[in-house]
């Protein structure tokens, strides 16, 4: 593959996990909730908002294989176990970023409902558990794909 848009889609692909990253630092100031609380207040005193740093680490760790996985597609090493590896972790991340997020909407239902209005935090969730299905499948798919490319290459390999 050519050097140029791997080297790209890897900028974009960290900027969006800087994006993110800030995101997850500042959206907690602007809760209404904690217009007037302190940064310990609003850091270590929530366990939903430790819980969800929690569930971002999976998150990390698939971008940061996704970056992997571009390099490799960049020195043409993309039908090697490597990238197979780096396909299992993506879809692994994935599923563990899903079951994160629905544990959060257990928690919304059962410690929130009632006491607030929950219905945008639970489609949130739900566009996030949604988008994580659809990476893992993908990833899946794409694995046993590239899984039968290296085999396939492996055989040639000894034959010749």
């Amino acid at each position: 593959m050519k050097r140029g848009p791997t080297i790209f889609l890897q900028v974009v692909i960290a900027l969006f996990a800087i994006l993110v990253l800030g995101l997850l630092l500042w959206e907690p100031q602007l809760e209404g909730r904690n217009v007037n609380a302190t940064q310990f207040e609003i850091y270590f005193k929530d366990p939903f908002l430790a819980y969800i740093y929690l569930a971002f680490v999976p998150f990390f760790v698939g971008v940061y294989q996704v970056i992997r996985l571009l390099g490799y597609a960049r020195r043409n090493e993309i039908f090697s176990e490597r990238s197979v590896r780096s396909l299992q972790i993506i879809k692994f991340c994935a599923i563990a970023v899903a079951v994160f997020f629905l544990g959060a909407e257990a928690y919304i239902f059962i410690f929130i409902r009632g006491t607030d209005d929950v219905a945008g935090g639970v489609m949130m969730g739900l566009f996030f558990i949604f988008v994580s299905v659809v990476i893992a499948t993908g990833a899946g798919v794409f694995e046993r794909i590239l899984q039968n490319a290296v085999d396939i290459k492996t055989e040639n390999d000894l034959t010749v």
